[in-house]
C-alpha cells in the first residue's frame, strides 16, 4: 500500500524558481500529449522531451506516469477551488449559485479534452481521500450559500447541496464525454436544472 501512495506522489517540490519552472514545463507537456495523444502517446519519454528536459530530470520530481496525473488533476482542481473561494463575495443568493455554476462549467469547458481524461483518471487511481477532501470543500460553500437563499428546499440543507452536486457534475460529466464545446449552453441547462430543483428560477 505505501508502494502505491508513493507512486502518486511527487518526489519532491520544487525549491528554486528554475526548478517550479521545469515542474510546470513537464506538466504542462504532459497536458498537451493528453490532449493531442490521448492515453495511448502519453510517456514519460514523450513528456520530457515535450518539455524540453532530460528524462533524468523528469523522475526527480515524479516517479512516474501517475504520479504526474494526480500532479496535473491538482493543478486543473487548484482553479476550480479558487473560483469557489470568490463565490462568498458575490451580493445575492443568484449570484452566489451561478458563480458556482460558471466555475463548475469552466472547470470542464477550458480543455474539455484534457478534462475528459483527468475525470476518468480521478475514478481510475485510489484518489479516494483527496476527492472526499476536494468535494467537502465545494460542499460547504454550497451549503453556506443555500443558508442563506430563502428558497422552499426538501430535507436539509446538507442533502439539498449533495443533489445539487450531483445534478452539476452528471450533467457537465456527460458534455464533456459527448465533446460538448458550448460552454454558454451547458451553463444555461444547469442553471435550470439547479434552479428548477429549488423552486425558483434566477431573477
Amino acid at each position: 500500500m505505501p508502494r502505491a501512495a508513493n507512486a502518486l506522489n511527487p518526489r519532491k517540490s520544487p525549491a528554486q524558481s528554475r526548478a517550479v519552472a521545469t515542474v510546470a514545463a513537464v506538466l504542462e507537456a504532459a497536458a498537451r500529449i493528453l490532449e493531442e495523444r490521448g492515453f495511448a502517446g502519453y510517456t514519460t519519454n514523450a513528456v520530457a522531451e515535450r518539455a524540453g528536459v532530460s528524462i533524468g530530470s523528469l523522475y526527480q520530481y515524479f516517479p512516474g506516469k501517475d504520479a504526474l496525473i494526480v500532479a496535473l488533476i491538482e493543478r486543473e482542481t487548484a482553479t476550480l477551488l479558487a473560483d469557489m473561494a470568490e463565490v462568498p463575495g458575490e451580493p445575492s443568493f443568484e449570484a452566489r449559485l451561478g458563480r458556482m455554476i460558471r466555475a463548475a462549467v469552466t472547470h470542464q469547458m477550458r480543455r474539455p479534452a484534457l478534462a475528459v481524461l483527468l475525470d476518468f483518471e480521478e475514478r481510475r487511481l485510489p484518489l479516494g481521500a483527496r476527492n472526499e477532501r476536494v468535494a467537502d470543500q465545494i460542499h460547504r460553500v454550497l451549503i453556506a450559500t443555500l443558508a442563506d437563499a430563502g428558497l422552499p428546499v426538501e430535507g436539509d440543507r446538507a442533502t439539498a447541496a449533495q443533489d445539487l452536486l450531483a445534478i452539476t457534475r452528471g450533467m457537465i460529466d456527460v458534455a464533456g464525454e459527448c465533446g460538448e464545446t458550448d460552454a454558454a449552453a451547458l451553463e444555461h441547462r444547469v442553471t435550470r436544472a439547479l434552479f428548477g430543483y429549488l423552486g425558483a428560477m434566477p431573477r
